[in-house]
């Protein structure tokens, strides 16, 4: 049996009648780095199949508008919606062929979860490359890629040979083969490949890749401080949850692409520039942090609302306040544990910061955490109309208030890590059996899930809690929850300085609408801004400013970091045709609140250790 054919018989789904064989084959052509090709393999029982490209739930880049020449042997394939394509084909063996051809590379760094091709390498895989099989979401499914020889993989894909991934040699091309479980593994593992750098480390007992790509003129670093700090993060992660809820897990770190990241199941994808780790070899340490901890914290603990896969955009989430905030409090946290300096020198430092930040924008005044969650994906920005507020800064608040509160309510035996491990083990039960027993296989959360288990761990009442801060839009008031660690905020308010200078007041943005004719709309950040208060909305449609066209957010963005103070302004835009409005505005600073949080006079000794168990 060749070794192809073993791979087959390995993985064959059980019920081959109700589930089709599905091969992959994905080709990069080391002459025409414009994309790569694909050809699906599938046996079925039905004359039609359906193809879909998969929508992420968070960045949904739509790469079914790339798709081009697809094709099945002794067949017709009609596209049937943007993202879905219906095969007709004689049943059985069924091949069908397509292209991705990239976009054309955007201006500046790219983003790290985006696919792209060099001929050092490049990342592919994942929903921007592979259709599913609709109705065979749940067959195990084998990869086979052909690659340039001289090219590595990282991916978080199972190898589909007991001695790995790698294959043969034809000629410049070198093929390698994975499997996925299903059709959502495949989708949420991304494959890095190129001229790759590789670091490994154990923690619990499951191995740890750190897989670097470089640019060909990368600056040098320090690559064992790099990993180094990696692995306290790991261990840290590991002391929290006591275990991970993968067998293996890859980081993928991308030169050339700037500091954001996207989370997976068993592996991440982050841009991480040489010159920035030359300088600082922790330089990606809080955006690590903060991506490897969603491996639990959204990946496994899971909000009800997410599809595990699907061709059509996401439904709002009311919970991201929770998979986002927490993860931004604990990304701060446990770096601060793993001993890595961060940008706030303290924890009182970082929480004053975002106090300040909380004060400054008076949309938390006037949205929930669970309506700011609703349209922090997958949304046109200004829904929230003259307001844009953060549901990672808000949530991040709330987590910092309800571990004062569990820590107050159990004499400081529990806190928020308390909380952590609940959800985790409700959502990913450690064994089959414990699985049977408690009956909580694949517990989804929502803002309730989150408060019973908040109240399980304090045995304390935190519905007001919820009620005023979660599902209701009451300013937090923070010195009653800094009172029970001993400490209370001073709040003063002046202008706003940057470097030393008055800073202008920009609260003002633009966005290009993928709508046709739909031209640069305006996003109003703050409605006291001297935007704001000059008349103009979010979504004006931006026709000029001072007479002279603006199309694009760039040119929009040169003109504002033009503008000095005392410059006068006049914005033409357009609202229902074919009325105009023209504002005049007249550039000035603003104020800024700032926070210091300081121990109360009359603090108890009880509540000072408080404050110390929770870095203050």
């Amino acid at each position: 049996m060749n070794s192809l054919a073993l791979i087959l018989a390995l993985f064959a789904p059980a019920h081959p009648v109700l589930k089709p064989s599905i091969q992959y084959t994905l080709r990069v052509d080391s002459t025409d780095l414009s994309g790569w090709t694909v050809e699906i393999r599938l046996r079925t029982t039905s004359d039609t199949v359906r193809l879909a490209m998969a929508a992420h739930p968070e960045y949904d880049d739509r790469y079914w508008r790339y798709v081009r020449e697809v094709a099945v042997d002794r067949g017709t394939v009609t596209r049937v919606d943007s993202a879905v394509w219906q095969v007709v084909a004689p049943r059985g063996a069924v091949t069908v062929r397509y292209r991705i051809a990239l976009p054309p590379a955007e201006p500046g760094l790219r983003a790290a979860w985006r696919p792209f091709l060099t001929p050092t390498g490049g990342l592919i895989g994942g929903p921007h490359a592979f259709m599913y099989v609709l109705g065979a979401k749940d067959s195990t499914v084998m990869v086979t890629l052909r690659l340039p020889s001289s090219w590595e993989i990282a991916t978080g894909l199972r190898d589909a040979l007991p001695r790995g991934g790698q294959g043969t040699r034809r000629g410049s091309e070198r093929e390698w083969w994975y499997a996925a479980t299903d059709a959502a593994t495949l989708v949420d593992s991304p494959i890095l490949v190129g001229r790759l750098h590789e670091w490994r480390f154990v923690e619990g007992g499951v191995t740890h890749r750190v897989v670097y790509w470089p640019l060909p003129n990368a600056t040098p670093f320090d690559t064992i401080a790099f990993v180094s700090g990696i692995q306290r993060l790991v261990h840290q992660t590991f002391a929290l949850f006591g275990r991970a809820p993968y067998r293996e897990y890859t980081f993928q770190f991308e030169d050339g692409a700037f500091g954001g990241g996207l989370e997976h199941r068993n592996s991440v994808t982050l841009g991480a520039q040489s010159a920035d780790l030359a300088r600082d070899p922790n330089a990606v340490i809080p955006e690590t942090a903060h991506e490897f901890f969603h491996t639990w914290n959204l990946m496994a603990i899971r909000p009800v609302e997410y599809h595990d896969i699907d061709y059509r955009t996401q439904p709002p989430v009311s919970s991201l306040w929770f998979s986002e905030g927490l993860t931004m409090f604990y990304a701060d946290l446990l770096v601060r544990r793993a001993g890595v300096p961060l940008r706030d020198s303290t924890r009182t430092a970082h929480l004053e910061r975002l106090i300040g930040s909380y004060l400054a924008n008076p949309a938390y005044a006037r949205f929930s955490a669970e309506s700011i969650s609703q349209v922090a994906y997958n949304v046109q920005p200004g829904e929230l109309g003259d307001y844009s507020a953060s549901t990672h800064l808000q949530g991040e608040l709330i987590g910092t208030m309800l571990d004062f509160i569990i820590r107050n309510s159990t004499n400081g035996q529990r806190s928020m890590d308390d909380v952590m491990r609940r959800l985790f083990e409700q959502a990913s039960p450690p064994d089959p059996l414990s699985r049977r027993e408690r009956g909580n296989v694949g517990v989804r959360i929502d803002g309730r899930v989150i408060e019973q288990a908040v109240e399980s761990v304090c045995g304390c009442d935190v519905t007001p809690f919820f009620e005023a801060h979660v599902r209701r839009a009451a300013v937090i008031d923070f010195d009653r929850y800094l009172g029970l660690m001993g400490l209370t905020t001073r709040v003063t308010r002046g202008p706003a300085m940057y470097n030393g200078e008055l800073e202008r007041d920009l609260r003002i943005y633009g966005y290009e609408s993928p709508s046709p004719d739909s031209g640069l709309r305006l996003v109003i950040s703050n409605p006291t801004s001297i935007w704001g208060r000059a008349g103009l909305h979010s979504r004006d449609r931006l026709v000029g400013i001072n007479g002279m066209p603006v199309r694009t957010w760039s040119e929009l963005r040169a003109k504002l970091q033009a503008l000095r103070l005392g410059d006068t302004v006049r914005v033409q835009v357009q609202r229902s045709a074919p009325a105009r409005f023209e504002a005049t505005v007249v550039v000035a600073g603003f104020e800024r609140p700032t926070v210091r949080i300081e121990r109360l006079p009359n603090a108890t000794v009880a509540q000072r250790r408080l404050a110390e168990a929770a870095i203050f």
